[in-house]
């Protein structure tokens, strides 16, 4: 190399660490980002699973309503993906933590949770039935405390993911919400 060359490159390599120091840095006035979504259900993590092949930033709107009739719970959370076109996010998936007057039991064609765990999944539905005295813990007056996500991004005629890999994901998010709420009301099985 050409000695006169030397001080631009470097000066060209110091800019460029700088540059690429500052991207990772945290900004001091964006407020950091909750690690649990959905009322504290869902880490971060999990939410991720659940994509529409376009990736962006997850973020999610809770909602609270009072249930009809001898319901008394209802929360509802819509967990989005920021749109790289657009201000407006995009809809992944719901979460539904609500009581319920009778096990529905499990859908045509879906899958046991696994181990631990009473519900099912499908790829763009699943539902998990949380420990027998969750709801009263939770308020309800009701028997049954369900966890249930509904990810229409998920659904096999959209062959945007792998119908496998859809109800792995579904699944997995249910889980950790039932396990998560079990453990915040203390309602562990």
């Amino acid at each position: 190399m050409d000695k006169k060359w030397l001080p631009l490159t470097v000066v060209l390599g110091v800019a460029g660490v700088a540059v690429v120091t500052a991207s990772f840095w945290p900004d001091k006035d964006a407020p950091p980002l909750p690690q649990t979504l959905c009322y504290g259900a869902l880490s971060r993590q999990t939410a991720e699973l659940i994509d529409d092949g376009k990736g962006g930033e997850v973020s999610a709107e809770e909602w609270e309503s009072p249930g009809k009739g001898d319901l008394k719970v209802f929360k509802g959370c819509g967990v989005m993906r920021a749109n790289p076109d657009s201000e407006c996010p995009r809809g992944i998936f719901n979460l539904i933590i609500a009581d319920d007057l009778h096990d529905s039991g499990p859908r045509k064609g879906s899958v046991p949770l696994g181990r631990g765990f009473k519900g099912w999944a499908l790829p763009e539905e699943a539902e998990a039935v949380l420990p027998d005295d969750c709801a009263a813990r939770m308020g309800a007056t009701a028997p049954y405390m369900t966890v249930t996500l509904k990810a229409p991004s998920q659904k096999k005629e959209k062959g945007l993911v792998d119908p496998d890999t859809a109800t792995r994901s579904s699944a997995a998010v249910v889980r950790e919400a039932a396990a998560n709420l079990a453990k915040k009301y203390g309602c562990e099985a």
